[in-house]
């Protein structure tokens, strides 16, 4: 590899478009040696900066390093916003939740400082490692890029900044920062991908970190138009099942992926099979069926109409039955039946048979359902009107002929409340907290 450049963390500090001057910055800075970097170069560069520093109080000493953090910050007449965990740690994964609660406190500092942006320090290298550790795990186009530049507010001007170039920028300065130990501790995926896989390929093929490098670069800027497009597909609202199917794969991909996050699902939460379900559904299944999602989520096709839905609870929702004289009206929720009948609401049952009123001879409720296609996982929750045993009406779909009212002769307006619907309303998204896809571990 090239030898290191003492200028490249300056350089990209001033020329990166992430950071412009008139920006107000919050520099995330954990004492280690590239936030240092990336913050003194920002200092120098006459960017508006603030920096933030949290202590996750997980390891001895980590008090003393919030302490250099603030010498630094004290030295270079920069303020300084930070926190302490004083609250348990979340349950799971140590990392997981270590990273979960630094972004909650980056917001809570961008938004006490005013920021614009929140800068952090990754380096050419961490885009390396997180394409390797994804490759080593599968992935497509989105996990080959490594980590966006940028996402929401979050910054990274330092992909293109290599660690040796931070160390020199640092040795020249006579700064010494922070060496977590963590960092070497073999037990962590990345930490043996940075000092066992990597350093064997660049051995072997020298130069392949580079090249690592440029085809994550590559392919960041094709997943960008791929979300693009993505992005204008959908633009007013959902495509069609028929429109989905025209995209090409990738951009069809994306627009299922957003789907799935409109409807509540947390990313990145889907795997290549479940994609690849939803796209073979798509482009060719038969409405009412779907593909089950993580998160009790389903995917369904009804008609032309892609929907991802919360998955139906065992038992039904409890119904109403609204009976009232009518001489007719043009609702369209409800049945006109013959007046003097006992009615009743029920769910379906097997051998259900009716004779609609406008067809010819009966007809099995499971095709009436298909005809109509109502999806399957809704069919059992499909609430009906029966007349003593007899099926009365499939709100939505057919009357029986024997009960349906008689025009110009008294008839009943029925009505089911809830009335059941086709297309049920799009499920709330609820925003929580997290730090940007592609953050290192």
């Amino acid at each position: 590899m090239p030898r290191p450049s003492a200028e490249a963390p300056l350089a990209a500090a001033r020329n990166s478009p992430l950071v412009p001057a008139g920006m107000r910055i919050l520099v995330a800075v954990s004492g280690g040696p590239d936030s240092t970097a990336l913050l003194i170069a920002l200092h120098e560069s006459g960017r508006e900066v603030v920096a933030a520093h949290y202590d996750h109080a997980l390891q001895d000493g980590s008090s003393q390093v919030a302490r250099q953090v603030a010498d630094l910050c004290e030295g270079l007449g920069v303020e300084l916003v930070s926190e302490r965990r004083a609250e348990p740690m979340p349950r799971g994964s140590v990392q997981a939740g270590a990273r979960r609660l630094r972004y909650e406190f980056f917001e809570r500092a961008r938004r006490h400082s005013g920021a614009d942006v929140v800068a952090i320090a990754h380096t050419a290298d961490d885009l390396v490692e997180g394409v390797v550790l994804h490759m080593l795990r599968g992935c497509g186009l989105a996990g080959f890029r490594g980590m966006p530049a940028t996402r929401d507010r979050y910054v990274r001007p330092y992909l293109d900044v290599w660690r040796k170039d931070v160390a020199e920028f640092l040795r020249r300065r006579g700064v010494s920062a922070h060496a977590d130990a963590a960092n070497r501790d073999l037990r962590h995926a990345r930490v043996r991908v940075r000092l066992q896989v990597l350093p064997a390929l660049e051995r072997d093929r020298p130069g392949i970190l580079r090249r690592f490098h440029a085809a994550a670069l590559a392919a960041s800027a094709l997943h960008d138009s791929v979300t693009r497009q993505a992005a204008a597909a959908m633009r007013e609202g959902p495509p069609l099942a028929p429109a989905l199917a025209a995209l090409e794969e990738p951009v069809a991909t994306e627009v299922l992926r957003r789907l799935y996050a409109q409807a509540g699902g947390r990313e990145p939460g889907l795997s290549r099979s479940h994609l690849a379900a939803m796209l073979a559904l798509a482009r060719g299944g038969r409405g009412g069926r779907g593909v089950d999602l993580p998160g009790a989520l389903r995917f369904r096709i009804v008609g032309p109409h892609m929907q991802v839905v919360a998955c139906r609870e065992a038992s039904p929702p409890p119904r109403r039955l609204a009976v009232t004289s009518c001489g007719g009206c043009g609702d369209a929720d409800a049945a006109h039946l013959r007046p003097g009948l006992d009615l009743r609401v029920a769910f379906r049952a097997p051998g259900l048979r009716m004779r609609a009123a406008g067809g010819r001879g009966t007809r099995k409720l499971q095709d009436m359902f298909v005809d109509a296609r109502v999806p399957r996982e809704d069919r059992d929750s499909w609430p009906l009107v029966f007349a003593g045993d007899r099926l009365a009406w499939v709100p939505g779909i057919a009357v029986e002929a024997d009960f349906a009212a008689v025009p110009g002769e008294p008839a009943v307006h029925v009505a089911i409340e809830p009335t059941p619907v086709r297309f049920p309303p799009k499920v709330v998204r609820l925003e929580t907290p997290e730090s940007p896809r592609g953050e290192s571990s």
